[in-house]
């Protein structure tokens, strides 16, 4: 592993720019691709999230430039101006219009949120029937599909992001992630390997095995990225990721950055 294009800073939810920049260096990396989160969402309730969690890169990407610009005179590895936005169908030509207007050097894009809740909330989802989650999950991968299909990102982010939570587990289809793979081959998007719960409770990288064993039918190549928030992250997971690699020989897609 080489580059490592999914690092959040104190731009969104992680810590702050120069001890991500550090912890990348110090675990061997070539690069490293800070992708704080963004919504420019025209959804009330998701303002208000957006500015309780203080994820305002849409206002603030320009001051984290000039951050990443003087740490690249400090370092010895490189250091890409990225973006992870939170997509919703709703929100394309706003979205489009962002990108366009920020420049950044690449685009990932994300489903954080269905109905107005986040994803990783649990207790939402555990109080719907079985069948309630399954329609959430279906939900899910509809929005996934239409993100992969309207071109706008470089990267697809944690493809199975319902993995993560317990209440949703388990809920997806063969059929759910053909439909996934069959929309990749035909896009410019791909793809990441996303270690970001590879050491926690969940315990696996995102897609799932049986999701990546899909992917792999359909030859879609990916990325990869810690997704970490903290330094301490960045080299345990790049260990991890690693051996995934070398166990089964491939190698991961570079972005032209």
């Amino acid at each position: 592993m080489e580059y490592d294009y999914h690092v959040h800073s104190t731009y969104s939810d992680g810590r702050f720019l120069f001890q991500m920049v550090r912890a990348a260096a110090e675990a061997g990396l070539s690069g490293v691709g800070i992708t704080d989160h963004c919504s420019v969402a025209d959804d009330a309730d998701l303002r208000e999230q957006k500015h309780l969690l203080g994820f305002n890169l849409d206002q603030t990407y320009e001051r984290r430039r000039e951050a990443i610009e003087r740490l690249r005179e400090d370092v010895s590895i490189d250091i890409y101006d990225g973006v992870e936005m939170d997509y919703h169908p709703d929100d394309e030509d706003a979205i489009a219009s962002f990108l366009d207007e920020a420049g950044f050097q690449y685009a990932i894009g994300s489903v954080h949120h269905l109905d107005g809740v986040n994803i990783h909330v649990e207790p939402y989802f555990r109080q719907q029937s079985a069948s309630e989650r399954e329609a959430t999950v279906a939900r899910y991968f509809d929005r996934l599909v239409s993100l992969v299909e309207s071109e706008l990102f470089d990267v697809a982010a944690h493809v199975d992001l319902i993995e993560r939570n317990p209440a949703l587990r388990g809920h997806a289809t063969e059929t759910q992630y053909r439909r996934v793979a069959e929309a990749f081959t035909r896009s410019r998007t791909v793809p990441e390997l996303n270690a970001g719960r590879v050491l926690d409770e969940y315990g696996e990288f995102h897609p799932s095995p049986d999701f990546r064993d899909v992917l792999a039918e359909y030859g879609v190549s990916f990325t990869v990225g810690t997704d970490s928030h903290k330094p301490g992250e960045i080299g345990e997971r790049v260990a991890h990721v690693e051996q995934y690699l070398d166990r089964r020989d491939l190698a991961p897609v570079e972005l032209p950055v």
